[in-house]
């Protein structure tokens, strides 16, 4: 086949040996489950273990030359995540094991410091736990009301809802970038600057977002920004927060240990600059090395590609799944919100998500099952769970088809049986 002819997913699948396409049938499978974790490509491995076969050694701390290679490139991971998201400076991004370890980073440390009773955090019914527990956490050690956003009826931010309740308590709004249950796309620029004016930061969720399409923080405008390696083709165990080099300045440091000090002594301590003070102890160093040669993979790629072919994928999903009769899609339609996520989260009435997944699982197509960290949502929804596929660069337009084909099977087999 010509390259001018291949979509995206036919150039860049030979990259992934988990979709190495010389695989015994036994092995074969179709992976719709993008949205949990990303697949990892052959660069992102390679650069994983030669740092632990060839440059093993701690980082800032040995004056030998292993030591320096390491910290070499466990820094430049930094410069490259920086420019991943148009950060000022590398000063700006803080290592932290994943983006919940980011959120309570900042509720830790800014959040006791700066919140007090009767200050108010605003946050939606559509937030992933881990942009909810923080915050409730921060609420029973200081006080603080948490106040929660609600939802139009298609499943977007409901902006006049948002706009009655911002007020002068509100100090943080949290949000979601992409909903990871309801694929929505937040207005985060509108509602950072209308945050802004009543003297609030903005948090933002950006996990399902930033492998698919560009997420500049200047253009954004706001003051905090978390994603996670593991989605972004990288490995598990490395995330970042991202945020203005003053404001991360003015925190105290999260864990106290090594590396995070300048100076100590036997009755009091003093902090490393930024963003050392934040990293306590030997961080995840291949880990963080490879989510750099990850980030470096989707550059060359291009997230505006990454976006086009993913649109395309997108409508070719819910055009299949909307023709089911009894099946429901929550959260808006591509031709509503173009920007959405690369998902589609449904539930059919009479049958169990968990048991519509198990008979997929069973045929070799993954999906997920359950309320994915979203249980207010599900409520909300008068729902115990859904069943959602979520899609990436790498998927074909062949495997949406045979998903949805052996969908169709699997709600007759179930509805026979029932």
């Amino acid at each position: 086949m010509d390259m001018g002819t291949m979509t995206l997913a036919e150039i860049t699948r030979r990259d992934f040996p988990m979709l190495a396409s010389d695989k015994s049938d036994d092995q074969s499978f179709i992976y719709l489950d993008h949205a949990a974790t990303s697949q990892k490509p052959q660069k992102v491995l390679d650069v994983l273990n030669n740092y632990y076969i060839n440059n093993n050694a701690n980082v800032h701390r040995g004056a030998h030359q292993l030591s320096a290679r390491a910290t070499d490139a466990f820094e430049g991971a930094r410069e490259i995540t920086a420019g991943f998201i148009n950060a000022k400076t590398p000063k700006e991004i803080v290592f932290t094991r994943n983006a919940s370890e980011g959120i309570n980073l900042v509720a830790r440390t800014w959040g006791d410091s700066v919140l007090k009773e009767g200050d108010e955090i605003l946050i939606s019914l559509m937030e992933h736990h881990s942009n909810i527990v923080p915050w409730q956490l921060l609420a029973q050690r200081t006080g603080c009301v948490i106040r929660y956003v609600g939802l139009t009826t298609c499943g977007e931010l409901d902006l006049d809802d948002f706009c009655t309740k911002l007020n002068e308590r509100t100090k943080l709004v949290s949000l979601v970038h992409i909903s990871n249950t309801l694929g929505t796309c937040n207005p985060i620029s509108e509602v950072a600057a209308l945050a802004h004016g009543k003297g609030a930061l903005v948090m933002v969720d950006a996990c399902q977002s930033l492998a698919h399409q560009v997420v500049d923080v200047a253009s954004l405008g706001v003051d905090f920004l978390v994603g996670s390696s593991h989605k972004l083709c990288g490995p598990t165990g490395i995330g970042f927060l991202w945020s203005h080099e003053e404001v991360l300045e003015s925190m105290p440091p999260f864990l106290g240990g090594g590396e995070m000090i300048q100076d100590v002594y036997l009755d009091q301590s003093s902090w490393a600059e930024l963003p050392h003070k934040f990293e306590a102890g030997t961080p995840a160093i291949g880990e963080a090395i490879a989510m750099g040669a990850a980030l470096d993979y989707l550059q060359k790629i291009g997230l505006d590609s990454i976006k086009n072919w993913e649109q395309q994928l997108t409508q070719h999903l819910f055009q299949r799944l909307e023709s089911i009769k009894g099946l429901q899609i929550l959260g808006p339609r591509p031709s509503r919100q173009p920007d959405r996520g690369v998902l589609a989260t449904f539930n059919i009435s009479d049958l169990h998500p968990n048991d519509i997944a198990a008979l997929l699982d069973a045929s070799g197509i993954f999906i997920r099952s359950g309320h994915h960290c979203c249980q207010p949502l599900h409520r909300h929804y008068g729902l115990a769970g859904t069943a959602r596929a979520s899609l990436s660069f790498i998927t074909t337009i062949e495997e949406i088809d045979n998903f949805v084909d052996e969908l169709i099977s699997t709600i007759a087999f179930l509805r026979e049986h029932s």
